[in-house]
């Protein structure tokens, strides 16, 4: 038994499980059965298998859903130190060439420079 899945068997009628079993000629997989875990019935190939579609109710709506937050303000987007010529980035720390000190790609300065070929994708 590899995998199960919800079926409602046409041969008993019940809701129950598909079993895959593999079929095998000698040591080599050829294929797999579809088989009703309650009364055996054995199905042809997957596209005969009666799966049963999620029956799970639509309690929301897009209406229901909040607008995506805006995490920064437009003119603070244009200071981050990810964009700035003096940010540096190694594999232990980030820098600040100007302050001498460590930032996070994400902290502002009013003495921000933009870097050649920085693109503000945020």
């Amino acid at each position: 038994m590899a995998s199960s899945t919800a079926i409602q068997c046409t041969a008993c009628g019940q809701e129950s499980w598909v079993l895959r079993e593999p079929l095998y000629e000698g040591f080599t997989k050829v294929g797999e059965t579809f088989v009703c875990a309650a009364c055996g019935h054995v199905y042809a190939s997957e596209d005969d298998v009666p799966y049963v579609v999620s029956r799970g109710p639509a309690l929301f709506t897009e209406a229901d859903r909040t607008p995506a937050p805006a995490v920064f303000a437009e003119d603070e987007q244009k200071r981050l130190c990810r964009y700035c010529r003096h940010y540096v980035v190694n594999p232990f720390t980030q820098w600040c060439g100007v302050h001498k000190r460590e930032v996070e790609a994400t902290d502002t300065c009013d003495q921000f420079s933009l870097r050649e070929g920085a693109e503000r994708s945020d």
